[in-house]
């Protein structure tokens, strides 16, 4: 795989999705949140999206410079109608005009409906995070296609339905949560089958309810797993809640529509750590827990124990110095849409992290 400097990729995603009919403040919007998921690790949401998205755009299912419209309102809630935009502006948006409720009602809420993917969920919380609140954010496909089968079935009825919860603190990376409620997030296993690679039993089922490691099989008639694996009632329990906030609070529904069209319903909160106890004193004990945590001793055969959020932080310092790894197939799909956009840019197939 070609090991790609991440300023170097930003920028080709941003040029490529600004060809594609993305301002240049949308197109900067998702390529930073994209290369900020590929050095977390987390590649299942950054650049492998883009030949999506431009896809998205040609069907008229994403619309650039589409307008951002509230719908109702009251001093400490918002309902947000992103009319098609995309989900990384519309929802930084929608995070942002939440923080500012909550710095004057001390809790604030919002939900959005009609966006583009919102890719990782990690970036919007850690926005509240980094002014002194704590952020929460669930996620949900409103009636597209579903991947997930409830414990104990074996089709799909649910969505990947990630949760999100950052937290202020004084630590050197952000302490913050950010899971699927399936056994894996969907993406890795768009990324599993661009790179030809199996998968772990207990990710995904065939259509005959069967275990498999075949990253196909739960797009070919099967389904993904909640999480929790032999206790998947658990995830399956916190996924129905998030669908509940995210697709029936927000006024999406359940289920499928037949056109397919991806509908990131989101809904956020956020608090004011202030209404609750001073944030210095807050911030300062949380950096104490964190180091409480790290400081277990670790089972056999693990190096350390990390604080949550603290390992992605680790991997984006890495990144920045190291570069990116992205796999041949993706890669390509660049260059190919390069040059039917007419984006000048060198793909040579290895120039190294720097």
């Amino acid at each position: 795989m070609p090991k790609i400097a991440a300023d170097r990729l930003e920028r080709i995603a941003g040029r490529l999705m600004q060809a594609a009919g993305a301002s240049s403040a949308e197109a900067a919007t998702i390529s930073r949140h994209l290369i900020t998921a590929n050095l977390a690790g987390h590649d299942s949401h950054g650049v492998i999206h883009v030949p999506g998205y431009i896809a998205s755009i040609r069907k008229g299912h994403l619309q650039p410079g589409a307008p951002f419209t509230i719908t109702q309102e009251s001093r400490a809630t918002t309902v947000i109608d992103g009319n098609w935009g995309f989900g990384f502006t519309v929802s930084e948006r929608a995070m942002q005009l939440t923080i500012d409720k909550a710095r004057r009602e001390n809790v604030a809420a919002a939900t959005v409906v009609r966006q583009g993917h919102v890719g990782r969920l990690t970036d919007y919380p850690l926005m509240a995070a980094e002014a002194g609140m704590i952020g929460l954010m669930t996620a949900d496909s409103g009636r597209g296609p579903k991947s997930v089968a409830p414990f104990g079935g074996r089709e799909p009825r649910l969505g990947t339905n990630p949760i999100c919860i950052a937290v202020p603190s004084n630590l050197d990376g952000p302490f913050y949560i950010d899971i699927a409620t399936s056994a894996v997030a969907g993406g890795k296993l768009g990324v599993a089958i661009q790179r030809g690679q199996s998968i772990p039993t207990g990710w995904v089922i065939d259509s005959e309810g069967r275990a498999s490691t075949d990253p196909t099989a739960a797009r070919n008639g099967g389904a993904m797993l909640p999480l929790g694996g032999s206790e998947g009632h658990k995830g399956y329990g916190l996924s129905a809640m998030v669908e509940i906030l995210s697709g029936l609070l927000t006024g999406l529904g359940f289920g499928i529509e037949p056109s397919g069209r991806h509908n990131d319903g989101c809904f956020m909160a956020v608090f004011q750590v202030d209404a609750f106890r001073p944030l210095e004193g807050f911030k300062q004990e949380v950096t104490e827990f964190a180091r409480y945590l790290t400081a277990t001793p670790p089972a056999e055969g693990i190096e350390r124990v990390y604080y949550p959020g603290e390992l992605e932080f680790l991997r984006t310092q890495t990144g920045r110095v190291d570069g990116i790894y992205v796999e041949e197939r993706t890669w390509q799909s660049l260059a190919d849409l390069a040059g039917e956009l007419g984006v000048d840019e060198d793909f040579s197939s290895d120039t190294g992290g720097q």
